[in-house]
């Protein structure tokens, strides 16, 4: 059973940055595609960033492009998301997300197969 466990939410102010990461476990092999998903309260769950696990076709929301960084080290089996210059309209709660049966990496959230708890993230004005 493949297990993400989601680390580095937080609060900060507007401006600030924050850098979640996302260990997997139990893993045979490595997923195709990985991303970050998050969930402001009362709206849909919705794809930030979209990672293949070979190749260089990164997804980003436009509205993190320039912002956003996200990194995955292979040999810790790690996903990271580094946030920066972040807004009050970037809070919500951030999942790490991976999918076993390629579905083309994009952002639909119905393509992953498994999900981290998930991890607060802040942003005051």
């Amino acid at each position: 059973q493949v297990q993400l466990v989601e680390s580095g939410g937080g609060s900060v102010q507007a401006g600030g940055s924050l850098r979640l990461s996302c260990a997997v476990f139990g893993y045979s092999y490595s997923p195709y595609c990985m991303g970050w998903f998050r969930q402001a309260p009362g709206k849909e769950r919705e794809g930030v960033v979209i990672i293949p696990t070979l190749g260089d076709n990164t997804y980003y929301h436009d509205s993190v492009k320039g912002r956003f960084t996200i990194s995955q080290d292979n040999a810790k089996n790690t996903l990271y998301l580094q946030m920066n210059s972040l807004k009050p309209e970037d809070t919500g709660m951030y999942y790490c997300a991976a999918d076993y049966r390629f579905k083309g990496c994009h952002s639909n959230k119905s393509d992953f197969d498994y999900w981290g708890q998930g991890t607060q993230v802040t942003v005051s004005s």
